[in-house]
This record gives structure tokens, sequence and C-alpha cells, in this order.
């Protein structure tokens, strides 16, 4: 494996280039940053923040995994369904 797969590899499978993946990324970690925070005040004062941090989660969630698009194939490790039986 070359260097230069080692950083598009998984961006690809993802329909992004390796630039958009980071921002993707550094999207996600500053928001899952600012839920962390929200529910810890929360966590001391109860009364603040009470659905901020589980709100950010299911935006997040909603980007990353409802509305993505994922390249499947043999190149990209997706597996053939299995049937088992006997």
């Amino acid at each position: 494996m070359t260097l230069s797969t080692l950083f598009t590899e998984h961006p690809s499978s993802v329909n992004e280039t390796y630039v958009e993946h980071m921002e993707m990324s550094a999207t996600f970690s500053f928001w899952l940053f600012v839920a962390g925070f929200c529910a810890l005040v929360h966590a001391v004062f109860p009364f603040m923040f009470e659905k901020t941090g589980s709100n950010i989660i299911s935006k997040l969630h909603g980007r990353m995994v409802t509305n993505r698009v994922v390249k499947t194939g043999p190149l990209h490790g997706a597996k053939k369904p299995t049937v088992s039986g006997a």
C-alpha cells in the first residue's frame, strides 16, 4: 500500500476527496467537542443544555450515517451478503 493510498482510500470510499474528508472530520470534531462540553455543564447544572448534546449527536448521525453515500464493491471492502441455512 502506497503512502498516497493511505490518505485517499477511505475518503474515496465515502465519495470525498482528502481535503473534503478532512473538512468533514474537523467539523464533526468541533461539534462533538461542543456536545461534550454541553453534557459536562448539564451534569453540574441539570437545568442547562437539557437537550443540546443529544440534538447535536442526532444531527451528526444524520450527516454521517443516514445521508452519506458509500461506494460499494470489491475495491472498497464491501462484503456480499451470505445466506445461511441447511
